[in-house]
Formats: structure tokens, sequence, C-alpha cells
């Protein structure tokens, strides 16, 4: 971020001493407790009056002094090192900390000219906190240097720690809440200090702020000593060093400015020695990072008690202390009172400017910690140097005259990615300790995982250098990657499909940040959060119901369309194209399932990249449209991309996903050879986003172009689908009469067996999708029902045979498309 017009140039600068923090602090509390009250008469220049106050009482005053302690805190170290640094604020409910500083260095108004340091300004700041149309209570995008909202407590530390991977210079100081700290996310959080590269990474420096109350109760943090909380951390790898700041926030005597500058300054020394050692190749053992443990009272500052009540270092502290200021004389009283012991008068002049001892506290330029370039890490993306797809694809001669594995196609292709950016080092794969169980061990060869304790004798592909994340943590490889992306640069996620649903709630929360970030004048894109879900439900037939789950694509249903994508490539030419696409696309969250074992191939690669451009299209090779004069015109392409045809078929097989693919063209084949009146048009849909109209998503099939996929009205479709039934009606709510497709797909039936039991489960296998496509075409459920009830026979022996035999026949784990013959 260039310095602004408010703004010096980003150089180290001198501190005026702890005597200006202790100033700075107090102005900015003064501001973090006006923007939670105040309308008007900002800075008490007259008596305070009921119409000085909001309306509505929002926001979180208890964390709001500790994180002001620790901003200023971090300003003098700075100045003092010029070192880069930014803050990631796990309690975003403390918002109005991070705005009055952020507006006190003059980040504010850096970027929005209605927040000039005067009184203008403040006021214009103050009013905006909690209001319609201004900053929302807790963090957000539009909020300078932030890259974690804090909102949904427990992800700060993995995001902290994605951001300082790869940025060796930078120090990301993490404020940890002691209620966040009570979260699993968290405590999984910790394992950083193993992964963290003393050579090619920054820091991460947490400090964990015991104020000792959540909302309502006690946290487990400040019920414990000293003694157990260093036992604890320094159990997790760390070094810790309590910082005590517990007494009379106005105390003279108290000096908690000097403590953390203390703290910090040996914190930082530490940190140093760590890395100068580890580039200089002069220490190879695991390093103990340094963190904090903040000790003080839940809303510092507070009178001691209101009303009879204790107020201060409860929980009443919490959120808003006196929440009848405008209707309650007395409370009015202890507002205006505490207010003004932060003695505003001394600290802003008449002009409503900060004082200038104030003002020099602050670091300048790009050093401020709002203005941290990474923190608006789209402007130091550089696209990925992704590498030519042919060289990697599957040689397809005609449709299913090859076998091969998507994932084991893809693999070699990522690790010539991870080659392609090994200077430049902006790369990375997060995985749950699932990597080459999903067939991705190709990249392995290319990098390790990184792992920075002494390896195990029998441990293979550790290094710490690696650029592979794997931890059994979904919460930790998606706080990473969300660090990561967010500052600039890219990455891949590939997971069980079942189990990436542990991160719903975080995905959630990232999609809600990209969707404000979109809306933010000067926040620029960043690469997409790309997900690679295999080990998928449909062969997870070995380890069980509890690895069955396709639920994670509704979740990404109730995304904005400008954040959601889902993409089900069919085989492994089509995930080329797919994950290409995706490495280079911005500011979304791509969701990517595809299988990983061996299985028939459908597309060469361009017809693959042309599939996948279109996002769905008719298989002209598979359908009997042809057979009956209603194939393609002469210019269609191979891959059946929409063109000239009759627009009534008798029935449209459609499928999403691999294993419906394979299950519908093996249904087509039936029908084929077995009801050759039947006109058959089969779609295969690769981006599901395909489905919902035009006005709807970005991705929607225009109206035409869906008919010469769909069928015209009335004509029925049997939509084999590789998730939740619901998900496909869901994307087709508001196209003219949806009712005509019968979708089939995961009914939570499951358990250990066969690949064909689980999907005749189901109600999903090639016999199922025949028997539907007949009872549906019009004209066919008498014509047909003689074969329907023949086809409903051969599944059910087969099902006999597999629980007599413990497998598949042949005939159904060997099959192969027959060319249309």
């Amino acid at each position: 971020m260039t310095a602004g017009p408010d703004s010096a140039p980003d150089r180290p600068t001198s501190h005026p001493g702890d005597g200006a923090s202790r100033r700075y602090r107090r102005a900015a509390d003064y501001l973090a407790a006006a923007m939670i009250f105040l309308r008007d008469n900002i800075l008490l220049r007259e008596p305070l009056r009921p119409e000085h106050i909001k309306p509505r009482l929002l926001g979180h005053w208890g964390t709001c002094p500790g994180i002001t302690l620790v901003y200023a805190g971090l300003d003098k170290l700075v100045c003092e090192t010029g070192t880069p640094t930014m803050l990631v604020t796990g309690p975003g409910h403390g918002a109005p900390a991070n705005h009055a500083s952020l507006w006190l260095e003059g980040t504010h108004a850096d970027l929005d000219p209605a927040l000039t340091r005067d009184t203008a300004g403040l006021t214009e700041l103050v009013r905006r906190f909690s209001w319609p149309g201004g900053f929302p209570s807790h963090l957000s995008p539009q909020v300078p240097g932030v890259i974690h909202e804090g909102g949904e407590l427990g992800y700060a530390l993995a995001t902290a720690t994605g951001a300082a991977l790869d940025h060796p210079d930078l120090l990301v100081a993490c404020l940890v809440g002691d209620g966040e700290a009570e979260t699993g996310p968290t405590a999984a959080a910790w394992a950083a200090s193993r992964y963290l590269d003393p050579v090619h990474d920054g820091a991460v420096l947490p400090i964990l702020h015991v104020n000792g109350y959540k909302i309502a109760s006690p946290t487990q943090s400040g019920a414990a000593d000293d003694e157990d909380l260093l036992s604890l951390y320094t159990g997790h790898g760390w070094a810790p060093r309590i910082v005590d700041v517990r007494g009379d926030y106005h105390d003279p005597e108290l000096s908690p400015d000097a403590r953390m500058a203390e703290a910090l300054s040996w914190a930082h020394s530490r940190i140093r020695q760590v890395q100068e050692a580890a580039r200089n190749g002069a220490d190879a053992n695991v390093p103990r990072w340094p963190m904090l443990v903040l000790r003080s009272r839940k809303g510092w500052g507070l009178p001691a008690e209101s009303g009879g009540a204790p107020l201060e270092d409860t929980v009443r502290a919490h959120q808003v202390p006196l929440p009848h200021a405008a209707d309650d004389a007395a409370e009015l009283a202890d507002l205006e009172q505490w207010l003004r012991s932060y003695r505003p008068d001394e600290l802003f002049g008449a002009d409503g400017v900060p004082a200038p001892d104030i003002l020099a506290c602050c670091p300048t330029g790009d050093l401020r910690l709002g203005a941290n370039p990474v923190t608006d890490g789209g402007r130091l993306r550089r696209p990925l140097p992704l590498p030519d797809v042919r060289p990697f694809a599957v040689d397809v001669p005609e449709p299913g005259g090859a076998r091969a594995g998507a994932t084991p196609t893809a693999g070699p292709w990522l690790a010539a990615l991870l080659r392609e950016t090994e200077t430049r080092r902006d790369f990375r794969i997060m995985c749950p300790d699932e990597l080459e169980s999903n067939k991705l061990g190709a990249v392995l060869e290319v990098t390790g995982r990184a792992w920075q304790p002494e390896p195990p004798v029998a441990a293979a592909h550790l290094a710490r250098d690696g650029r592979v994340m794997e931890v059994l943590s979904e919460h930790n490889c998606q706080g990473w990657l969300q660090g990561y992306l967010l500052t600039g640069r890219h990455g891949l996620f590939p997971c069980y499909e079942a189990f990436v649903s542990i991160v719903d709630g975080m995905t959630n929360q990232y999609a809600k940040f990209l969707k404000v970030a979109a809306e933010v004048p000067w926040r620029h894109p960043v690469a997409s959060l790309n997900y690679l879900l295999t080990s998928e439900g449909w062969r997870q037939e070995h380890n069980g119901y509890s690895h069955q789950g396709p639920g994670f694509i509704n979740m990404m249903l109730t995304k904005k369309a400008s954040v959601a994508r889902v993409y089900l490539p069919p085989d492994a030419n089509t995930l080329l194209a797919t994950l290409e696409h995706c490495l280079d696309s911005v500011d979304r969250i791509n969701v990517v399932v595809a299988g990983k074992n061996d299985g028939p191939q459908w597309l060469d690669l361009d017809d693959a990249l042309a599939h996948c451009r279109a996002g769905a299209g008719v298989w002209e090779w598979a359908g009997t449209e042809a057979r009956h004069g209603d194939g393609p015109s002469a210019d269609d392409s191979p891959t059946g991309s929409p063109g000239a045809r009759r627009p009534h078929p008798d029935v449209v097989l459609a499928c999403a996903g691999n294993i419906p693919t394979v299950e519908t063209l093996a249904a087509a084949e039936m029908l084929r050879r077995d009801a050759p009146g039947l006109r058959v048009r089969v779609t295969n849909v690769v981006d599901l986003l395909t489905l919902p109209p035009a006005e709807r998503h970005p991705h929607g099939l225009p109206d035409a172009e869906f008919e010469k996929c769909f069928g015209g009205a009335g004509v029925p479709v049997v939509f084999d689908f590789h998730g939740y039934p619901s998900a496909v009606h869901e994307c087709l709510h508001g196209r003219p009469d949806a009712s005509r497709f019968h979708v089939k797909g995961y009914i939570e039936e499951g358990t250990t067996t066969t690949p064909y039991d689980l999907l005749a489960s189901n109600g999903v296998s090639r016999h199922d999708i025949a028997v539907e496509a007949l009872r549906r075409a019009e004209g066919w459920s008498t014509r047909g029902g003689e074969l329907a009830d023949r086809y409903a026979r051969e599944r059910d022996d087969i099902l006999v045979e597999l629980r007599r035999t413990g497998q598949d026949p042949v005939a159904i784990s060997e099959w192969t498309w027959d060319g249309g013959r």
C-alpha cells in the first residue's frame, strides 16, 4: 500500500517512548468506547445528553483495551526495528479498537477521504460504526489490514500461520482471545510451531489475551495459573512468556506499555536469532518460537461498578457495559464519567487532530499495521505459471478407449506446477494427511511435506522447506490456505469428500469475506480457494457409511453466485482442464469432485477442453438420436456441444460426476441394445452451475442452450447425480417445467459393501437408471414394462450373487463401453 496523503514514507522512525504510548492508548480506547456509544458530541465538548447516544448500542468493549495495548506495543516495535508486521485479531468483535488505531495511524484516511484525522473524520468514523450502511460490529474486509474477521471464533492462529508461509521477512502477530482458545480449531492450530520453516517463512507471534471471561462465564485460561499456562504452551512447542498488566487503568505506577514493549522486544530478538541461525546453516534444531500470554482485566478502564453491581473485570464488561445510558440518568452519568476519565481534551486539539506525540507513536507508510501490502494480498498476487496440460493428458483414441485415474493423471501436472514455482514459492498444497491416499503422490517427487522435527526413521518425503502441508486437521488446512491466499499466493486443498464438511463453517465465513471484499473498491482480487474432493463416496464402499457424504456441494449452493463454483469432471482429461481453469481464477471458491481409481476415459484433451468450456453438453456418440435421423448437424463438435437437432428425444439421460457417468453410459448401452426404438439423448454436466437460469447464476445456460442439452417441455430427464438429489433440484429452480427432471443420487444408504451394492441401494445403478428411463419415456411405461422388469430382476440377481461371493461380478467391475455397436 503506497503512502497516502495522510502518511509519510515507510521507514523506521524514532518512538517517543512509553509515556506517549500510554497517551496513545488513552486516545485509542476513548475512540473505541465512543464508537460503541456516541452519535454526536464525539469529543465531549459539552455535557453528555441522551440525544448524543446511539439508538442501538452494538459492540464489544471487553477485549478492546487489550487489543489497543498490543497494537501500541507493535507500533513501537515496528518504529524501532522496521520489521514489516501485520496483526491478525482473533477477537474480531473488538473491532472498535482496530478502527481507532487505523484512524490514528492514518490508514483509514488514505483509503477513505471522509475519515480524515480531524473532527470531521473522527465524527464520521464514530457515527459509521455499527450503523446502517457503515462498518459492522466485527472486523470485516471493509477494514484495512484485515484478513480475518474473527466473528466465528477459532481460526485466527491458523490464518496467521498461512500468512507467514513463504514471507520470510514478515512478522504476523496473532491475538487469540481466551474464549477462542477453548475452540477445537485453535487447539489444533498451536501445531504451527512445528511447521514454520525459519529459512523460508516469516514468523507468527501468538499473543493469548487472558482477560478471564467470555459472554457469560469464566474462561479456562483465566482460571489457570501461570505455571499451568506456561507448561501447556511449552508442551505445544512454544517459548511462552507472561505479560501481566492487571491493575488500575489510570494508576501512574502501573507500567503496561513498558511491560508489553519489553516482552515484544524479547520475542522479536528471539525470532531473529532463530531465523538467522537457520538461514546461516548454524542450527538444525526444531525452533521454539516465542509467544506471549497477556493477562489483563476484562473491560479494563471501566468504572469498578455501576448501579451497585460490579462492572470492570466481570462478564458485564464483555459487550456494551452501560446499555441503558440513553434512558437511565444514572447510567448516563456513569458513562460520561468513564469517557471523561480518558481526558480527551488532552489528547485531541480543538480541530480534532490527535496530539503530535500520539501521532509519533505510529509507524509510517507501508510499515503501518493497517497498510502492510500483504493485507491486501491481491496487489501482490502474480498469475501462476501453469504448465501446458497436453503432455500430461491421457490418450483417448475413442470414447472408452483408455483407462486411467483422474487424480493420478493430475498429480504429475501439479508436480510440474510446484517445480515451476520452486523459486517464487507462491503455490502450496494443504492436505489432511491424504495426499498419497488420494493418489497425488507425484508431487512429493518435487517437494516434501513441511516438517521441522527430526524425521522418524520410517518416515518419507519430509522436508523443512516442503511446500506440501499435511496435518490431520481440516481446520488447519483451511486456515493455512485462507491466510496464504489472502496475502497474495495460490493453493490447493485436496481432501476426502466426506470429511471436507468439517470446515463447512470456515468455508461459509470465507465466502462472506470474498463477497464483501469484492464490494470494497480498494481491495484487489485474490487467487481462488480450490478444493479437490476425491475418495468420493461412491468408492468408499470399503470404508463404510461414515465415509459416504457428498453434502459439501449442497452447502456451496447456498453461497453467492459471484463466489460459488462446483465442478464434477467425468474423467482424467476433464479434471486437468478443470484444475487449469480453477487455478487461474480469482475471488472464487471452486469445488472440484474427482475420482482417484482407474476407470474408462471418455474425452480426448481437445474435447475435454471444449466440454469444460461449455459446462454441459450432449454426448452424441452415447445416445441413439442419430440412429433415428435426429443427430447433430455436420458442423457440430465431437463432444456434442449444443447444436442443431430435433428437440424431442424420448428421454434424456443426464449425469454429473465420475461414477454416475459410468452408470449412465452403461444404462444407455443397455437401452441401445434392448430398446432400439427408444430415442435417447445423453448429456453430461461438468459445471453444476450451468443448471440454474442465467439470471440466477452467471454460469447458467441460456434457455436455448439448456433445451439443446435437456430437451424441451415435456421431455423427461433421468439425472444420475453424484450427490444428494436436492442439489440438482435447487439448481433447477426457476427453469420451466423443472418437474420433468427425475434426479437419482445419494439418499443416505450405505455400509461396507461392494461398489455396485452401494449404487443399487441408492437407486443409481445402471439398472436403476435404465428402468427409470423406460418408465418415464412417453409411451414406454407399458411398451417397455417387461424390459424394465427384466432389468430389475438382473439387478436383484446381482445383489444376491455379490452377497454370496463378496464381490461385484466381472461384467460390472470390468465393464467397458462397446463403442456404440
